[in-house]
């Protein structure tokens, strides 16, 4: 596949998820305290981000 969400843990000890695309990074997200928290994050944008609008500020 792809297209991937990866978890992965920072140097502070956070949980974030990234976003890969061929193996290019698309979007991180904030740091989270629990792995549960970042699969949360996951769930969220899966659930709401097709119905996304787009704002164009160009």
């Amino acid at each position: 596949m792809a297209h991937k969400f990866e978890i992965w843990k920072d140097k502070k000890g956070e949980f974030r998820v990234r976003f890969k695309y061929n193996s290019e990074v698309i979007f991180s997200t904030e740091g989270y305290s629990s792995k549960a928290s970042a699969k949360n994050a996951i769930s969220s944008i899966l659930k709401n981000g097709p119905k996304a609008d787009i704002e164009d500020n160009s």
